[in-house]
């Protein structure tokens, strides 16, 4: 259990102050139901209505806010690792003629602006979840559309690969949105009815204008969804369909699972504390270090050691407690604008387990603790914080664990004498060129050198070996090697350089900078969920007194500035 008795949240403002927990379990869920069959799981939306994770607001119409998606996300996480045997996810609603009816409004409409950024950017990176287990993990996911299905609710189904919507002549899909409360489907709505369902632009224009939506055969000839079915056959249909998508599946249909057990986590005065993670906070600086440890012994090889360690193998350990981590201080700590990213501990033994994730990446468990990998390094590409890695005597940017000073804005590595025994290296692993791309779809490394050969090439041929400040800083991969005379000035004034800009501007510029190269669909999607929150959110046409968002649900209109800028 947390011990949050004594720690002050200073960073989430009214009206809703409390610490949020990222952390909980199938025995405590409110808005969702587990059911396994075979080869086939059903995640059945069933929202509380008084279920909400802060008051002043019910969720009707199976409407969700963060604590609905808050066991979305642990949901996903237990049947990619508990139950290896499934291959197909259906998702469908317990309520009659209602799928979902989105994100609730009257939560929006209470919340803060930054409740607002963190609540869609954590819904968004769950779907994404959901697209790359498809693309990695032998799962796939059908939306069993068994009724309404709107705003956010659509959004869910978008990111399934498979849209299935009830024909019973009322049931409809929509972008309501723009319409009704003068803002964007910004949780990916809009990036894939293009990007992912080809949707034609004309056709999407219309649709995302349309409050009562699109249903029946015109929302199938429109390629809102992929088959509408009578309700006598619905059911049947699904499950027919899941079977013949499970069938095309890798995965394991004999194996165990692995349980997640609880992570063991203590916040305090000082932050958050893991076993092998921990967050530092100095809020007078605004601030906090993020510290990842290797493993203290060496990790096994085998895959029935492996096994046996479950949810204690070092790197599913570690990259739990770090999503935890960013989680938290994402959503609490919202004041502290720069982490410091360190690493601490036996690269050896980081390298080593680099290897066993090369040498088993095929396996079922390997493969899903890769995945965890990747999507909790890939969080960092997107979090609104300034990122600087300090390399130092100890430090463990190894591998694996060098994709964290990869990830960050700035690196900054001490210059010691080669012949001092303390001197900090870093290394190079398989990991680096290509099981952890970043959240565009490219290697750090390649999307460091915009794909150039020269330096790619030059940085694979140091591949094994450790690499001193000089030999790092030659190759490109950090920032400033500033040497022991001139550590402290140097960080020092980095650290309030930084601390003294704009947090509006620095998310700003950070963003365009790690997104730099080519467009992706997650890149397209962020960058427009960035123009809703941070512009059409803060309108006045949306969240002024008489904007749309405000007066939804009053019977009042909407007054609008009809100045176009």
């Amino acid at each position: 259990m947390a011990n949050i008795a004594n720690i002050a949240i200073a960073a989430v403002t009214e009206p809703f102050p409390a610490l949020v927990d990222y952390l909980t379990d199938p025995s405590r869920y409110r808005h969702w139901k587990l059911a396994f069959d075979g080869r086939v799981a059903t995640l059945t939306m069933d929202v509380d209505e008084a279920g909400g994770l802060r008051p002043g607001y019910r969720l009707k119409l199976n409407s969700y806010d963060l604590g609905v998606d808050i066991e979305l996300h642990d949901a996903l996480q237990r049947i990619r690792f508990e139950h290896p045997e499934v291959a197909t996810v259906v998702m469908t609603s317990a309520r009659d003629r209602i799928f979902c009816s989105g994100a609730n409004i009257f939560m929006l409409g209470l919340s803060s602006h930054a409740w607002k950024v963190n609540f869609c950017k954590f819904t968004n990176e769950t779907r994404n979840g959901i697209e790359d287990s498809s693309a990695h993990s032998g799962l796939k996911f059908i939306a069993a559309c068994n009724g309404t299905t709107a705003g956010g609710g659509y959004e869910v189904a978008l990111a399934c690969d498979e849209i299935i919507l009830i024909d019973d002549r009322s049931s409809a899909v929509s972008l309501p949105e723009v319409p009704l409360l003068g803002v964007l489907p910004g949780t990916g709505g809009l990036t894939r009815l293009t990007d992912k369902r080809k949707v034609r632009r004309d056709l999407a224009d219309v649709f995302s204008t349309t409050t009562e939506g699109v249903r029946g055969a015109r929302a199938k000839a429109w390629r809102l969804v992929d088959e509408v079915v009578k309700p006598g056959q619905f059911a049947s249909h699904v499950r027919q369909r899941a079977l013949e998508l499970a069938a095309g599946s890798d995965r394991p249909a004999d194996a165990r699972g692995i349980a997640l057990t609880s992570l063991d986590r203590t916040i305090d005065q000082a932050g958050y504390h893991y076993s092998s993670v921990e967050a530092i906070v100095d809020r007078s600086n605004r601030r906090v270090t993020l510290r990842v440890m290797a493993p203290a012994q060496a990790q096994p090889d085998t895959i029935d050691e492996i096994v046996a360690l479950g949810a204690q193998w070092w790197p599913l350990r570690m990259a739990r407690e770090l999503d935890d981590a960013i989680l938290m201080l994402r959503t609490n700590e919202a004041e502290l604008g720069t982490w410091l990213i360190e690493t601490a501990g036996n690269a050896g033994h980081v390298l080593t387990v680099d290897a066993t994730l090369m040498a088993h990446a095929s396996h079922w468990f390997v493969r899903e603790t890769i995945g965890l990998m990747r999507r909790t390094f890939a969080r960092l590409d997107v979090s609104s914080r300034t990122l600087f890695a300090l390399i130092t005597p100890g430090s463990c940017f190894a591998g694996s664990l060098l994709e964290l000073a990869l990830a960050a804005d700035r690196s900054y590595m001490l210059k010691l004498p080669q012949d001092a025994v303390d001197a900090p290296a870093i290394a190079l692993s398989a990991m680096n060129f290509g099981p952890l791309p970043a959240v565009y779809r490219q290697t750090r490394i390649n999307a460091r050198f915009y794909g150039e050969a020269e330096p790619i090439a030059a940085i694979e041929a140091a591949r094994g070996g450790r690499l001193l400040a000089d030999e790092a800083e030659v190759l490109g991969l950090v920032t400033a090697a500033p040497d022991d005379l001139d550590w402290d000035d140097e960080i020092r004034i980095a650290l309030e350089e930084r601390a003294s800009l704009s947090p509006d501007a620095l998310t700003g510029m950070e963003a365009n900078l790690r997104f730099g190269g080519a467009e992706t669909m997650e890149t397209r999607i962020f960058g427009r969920l960035t123009a809703w929150q941070n512009w059409i959110f803060q309108r006045p046409n949306a969240v002024g007194e008489t904007g749309a968002l405000k007066v939804f649900g009053t019977g009042h209109k909407p007054v609008f500035n009809w100045e176009r800028v």
